[in-house]
């Protein structure tokens, strides 16, 4: 079955957002997509088709699955998304220190292998 109007088969999601079925079983099995069943066939709505691109763009910025499940949990639609906005906005403001502390961090070791290179080809002459 291909899309429809309102259903999306695991290979559908899968093509789509260039991910595996055994990735978005995971995310099933915890409990982050809820797909209808038809026998043995998964079928996935709009709205799971929303969470799972929160799901992937929370992942590609490292937000944990603990911290995207928190922000699912929040969604509602229309202005009632406000929450979960809000929560998104301060998730994303500690994501944003913590990989500044980190490139900081990684900038001060960068220098200090090139001074220690430097003096390594100074003496090598």
């Amino acid at each position: 079955m291909g899309e429809t109007a309102e259903a999306f088969t695991i290979t559908d999601l899968a093509r789509a957002f260039d991910v595996t079925a055994r990735t978005l079983r995971f995310y099933e099995s915890e409990g982050l997509l809820k797909p209808e069943r038809r026998g043995s066939q998964r079928l996935y709505s709009r709205a799971d088709r929303a969470r799972l691109a929160w799901i992937l763009r929370g992942r590609s910025v490292g937000f944990s699955l603990a911290d995207i499940r928190d922000l699912l949990d929040l969604y509602a639609p229309g202005e009632a998304r406000r929450p979960q906005l809000e929560a998104a906005r301060e998730k994303t403001e500690a994501r944003i220190a913590a990989l500044k502390e980190q490139r900081d961090a990684i900038d001060a070791t960068l220098a200090e292998l090139q001074q220690f290179h430097a003096t390594l080809q100074s003496r090598l002459g």
